[in-house]
């Protein structure tokens, strides 16, 4: 069946398929990637610094400033619930 004459409107089986699947990034992916070889590897005995390098060591170059913007942006986010949660304690909630 020729895809010209599918009405464009409707989603594809294969767009029906992927519309749950979460889309990882290339930082994502490699994260993920060097903590499960560092586990299979060493048995847990690293330190959560070296599945970041590792990770992005393996990043290609286009690839490395989105995974800082990722990184710059968890850490400010984190730095915020810290300071959010101090506000709270502080206030007694």
């Amino acid at each position: 069946m020729s895809t010209f004459s599918q009405n464009p409107e409707l989603p594809s089986d294969f767009d029906q398929i992927m519309c749950g699947v979460p889309v990882l990034s290339a930082w994502e992916a490699m994260f993920t990637e060097a903590e499960e070889t560092l586990l299979a590897s060493r048995l847990g005995e690293f330190q959560v610094e070296e599945i970041g390098r590792t990770a992005f060591n393996s990043l290609p170059e286009s690839e490395k400033e989105a995974a800082l913007d990722v990184l710059f942006y968890t850490y400010w986010s984190a730095r915020q619930d810290q300071l959010d949660a101090r506000a709270r304690s502080q206030a007694g909630e």
